[in-house]
């Protein structure tokens, strides 16, 4: 039989939340100043894009509104827009910097009924997908190969979202600052 390693992921199963912060982690990351460290790529007014510490894909990331709601309802209509464009930013982002053949994006909504680990702050995940990006190994050993490290789907992705800022709207709510710390 052959082995799989994959050290990293000891850190996910060990945990016990997210220890290292108080209350929310979505809220607290982007009140913090380490962008890189924390693989946050983008930030606008009302939203921010989060690198996935533990990816379903290389580039699978998270469209987080700052509003702390796990209720999608809850959402006012500027911040549902301005989360939803970040969104749209982020799929241009991926497009330049991975090229995938589509994507997967959704919502975990209604707790660990949803199969979300963080039920009480919304947020989109968007991964991207190729042809041919699976095969025999989440089929027959419910194991999935990520192929490409976060911090270098981090260096990729923050890059495609710098060079598209002359693209949109500086001054709109949906404008991103892409942060180089």
């Amino acid at each position: 039989m052959e082995q799989l390693s994959a050290p990293w992921r000891i850190e996910w199963v060990e945990r016990s939340g997210n220890d290292e912060f108080e209350g929310c982690v979505f809220c607290a990351l982007p009140e913090q100043d380490t962008d890189r460290e924390n693989n946050l790529l983008a930030r606008a007014d009302r939203a921010y894009v989060l690198l996935n510490n533990y990816p379903y894909n290389p580039g699978h990331a998270m469209v987080i509104p700052h509003t702390h709601t796990g209720e999608y309802g809850e959402l006012c209509e500027r911040s549902l827009l301005a989360k939803e464009r970040l969104l749209q930013r982020t799929m241009t982002a991926m497009d330049a910097a991975l090229e995938p053949d589509g994507y997967n994006v959704g919502y975990n909504l209604g707790g660990g009924a949803a199969g979300g680990s963080i039920a009480e702050h919304l947020h989109a995940h968007v991964v991207p997908r190729w042809n041919g990006d699976t095969n025999f190994m989440p089929t027959v050993s419910d194991t999935k190969v990520i192929v490409e490290a976060v911090t270098d789907t981090y260096d990729r992705l923050h890059e495609a979202f710098r060079s598209q800022e002359n693209v949109y709207n500086e001054g709109s709510e949906s404008a991103v600052v892409v942060e180089s710390n």
